[in-house]
C-alpha cells in the first residue's frame, strides 16, 4: 500500500511516500514559497498538484495536524465532521491548523475517493491525567475556553519511545521512558507504560524548556510588567516571547546551538550563559519526570541538538542519575515523524 504523508505549512508542503507495511520511503520532497509574492504557486492546491504530478499512485494520505484539542485523542479518518472540528481548533493553533486544513482540502479535491487520515501532534499527550494538565487558574477557563496543557511534538515522542522499546527488546507497557526532543523547538515527555503522563510544552509550544527563540517557563506576571515598562501591545509581547527570546534573546547572538557552543568555547559570556541555562532547564525536567515515575528505564535524545551535539548531551547527563541504583539506558534516536504518521495511517486504513 502506498501512503503519502503530507505536512502542510503556511507557505510550504513537505511530503514523503511510503510503501507499507514494509516502511520503504520511495519519494520525498518539499514545495516552498506557496502564496508568497512573485511565487507561481498561489495556494496549497497548486502545490499538491505539483507533488501528485511526481507520484503515480496513492492508496491513502496521512496528514500532520498540529492541534486536535480534546476533540481528537487518536488518528482519525477524515470526513466532513472531522474537517469542521479541525477548523474549530484553529483558534488554538492559528499559525498551523489553517495550513494543515488547506492541505487536507486540496487533497480532497485532487484525490477524490482516496482515504485521508489526520494525525495530531497533541493526541499522544491526551493520556495526561487531569492533575498534570489543569492550570492553577479559575476552572471555568478550562471548561469554557479549553485552557489546559496540551503538549506538542507528540508524534516524535511516540516514535522515539516505541523505537527505544524495540531496541531494548522490551514491551512499552513495562518501561518508564523520558524522551527529549531538542531542536529549535524543544520538549520533554514522561512516557510510562506507553502513555504520555506529562510533557513540558503546554497550552501552546511556548511553555517549558528554553528554546531557540522561545522563552519557556517564566513568571506570568513578567508579561504585564514588560508590557507596561515598554508600552507594548499583545502582538508585540507575543512576538518577543516567541521570536526574540530563548537562546537568541539571552545570547544576543543566535538561536543556533552550534554557533553558541563555538562562541562559548571562545569565552563569550552570554553565549555560555545561554548554553548553561538551556542545559539546566533540561536537567530540571528530567529530574522531575524521574521523580513522578519513580524511576527511569531509558532516556532518549532526538532532534537536531539531541542527535548531533554530543557535548550538550554529556553536560545534561553529568551527575543527573548518580542517586539511582539502577541507571537508565541512554539512547540517541533520530526521530521520524513521517514514518510514524505512515504507520498510524496504514493501521487505520487497514482496519477500516
Amino acid at each position: 500500500m502506498k501512503i503519502l504523508v503530507i505536512n502542510s505549512g503556511s507557505s510550504s508542503i513537505k511530503y514523503k511516500l511510503f510503501i507499507m507495511p514494509g516502511e520503504h520511503n520511495i519519494a520525498k520532497g518539499i514545495i516552498e514559497h506557496i502564496g508568497e509574492k512573485d511565487s507561481k504557486i498561489k495556494d496549497h492546491y497548486m502545490g499538491l498538484k505539483i507533488v501528485l504530478g511526481k507520484i503515480k499512485h496513492v492508496d491513502a494520505v496521512g496528514h500532520r495536524v498540529v492541534h486536535g484539542a480534546e476533540k481528537f485523542k487518536k488518528p482519525i479518518l477524515i470526513n466532513a465532521s472531522v474537517i469542521r472540528k479541525i477548523r474549530q481548533c484553529c483558534s488554538l493553533a492559528p499559525l498551523h491548523n489553517p495550513a494543515n486544513l488547506a492541505g487536507i482540502l486540496a487533497c480532497k479535491k485532487l484525490l477524490p475517493g482516496i482515504r485521508q487520515i489526520a494525525v495530531f501532534d497533541t493526541a499522544f499527550h491526551q493520556t495526561l491525567p487531569d492533575y498534570a494538565y489543569i492550570y492553577g487558574l479559575p476552572y471555568e477557563y478550562y471548561k469554557r475556553f479549553g485552557v489546559r496543557k496540551y503538549g506538542f511534538h507528540g508524534t516524535s515522542h511516540q516514535y522515539v519511545a516505541s523505537e527505544a522499546a524495540r531496541r531494548l527488546n522490551k514491551q512499552m507497557s513495562k518501561l518508564k521512558i523520558i524522551t527529549c526532543h531538542l531542536g529549535n523547538g524543544c520538549s520533554i515527555a514522561a512516557v510510562e507504560k506507553g502513555r504520555s503522563i506529562d510533557t513540558s510544552m503546554g497550552f501552546t509550544p511556548l511553555e517549558g524548556l528554553i528554546m531557540g527563540t522561545r522563552c519557556g517557563d517564566i513568571d506570568p506576571a513578567l508579561v504585564t510588567y514588560i508590557m507596561h515598562k515598554k508600552r507594548l501591545d499583545i502582538f508585540e509581547i507575543d512576538s518577543i516571547l516567541n521570536k526574540a527570546s530563548g537562546l537568541k534573546g539571552i545570547s544576543g547572538i543566535s538561536n543556533d546551538m552550534r554557533i553558541l557552543e563555538s562562541k562559548a568555547r571562545l569565552r563569550n559570556k552570554r553565549a555560555k550563559l545561554a548554553v548553561d541555562i538551556f542545559i539546566y532547564r533540561i536537567k530540571k525536567y528530567i529530574g522531575a519526570y524521574t521523580a513522578i515515575m519513580a524511576g527511569c528505564d531509558a532516556l532518549i535524545f532526538t532532534g537536531g541538538i539531541g542527535e548531533n551535539q554530543t557535548r550538550i548531551r554529556n553536560e545534561i547527563l553529568k551527575g543527573i542519575f548518580s542517586h539511582l541504583k539502577k541507571k537508565p539506558k541512554i539512547l540517541v534516536i533520530p526521530t521520524d515523524e513521517e514514518l510514524m504518521i505512515a504507520r498510524q495511517t496504514y493501521k487505520l486504513v487497514k482496519r477500516d
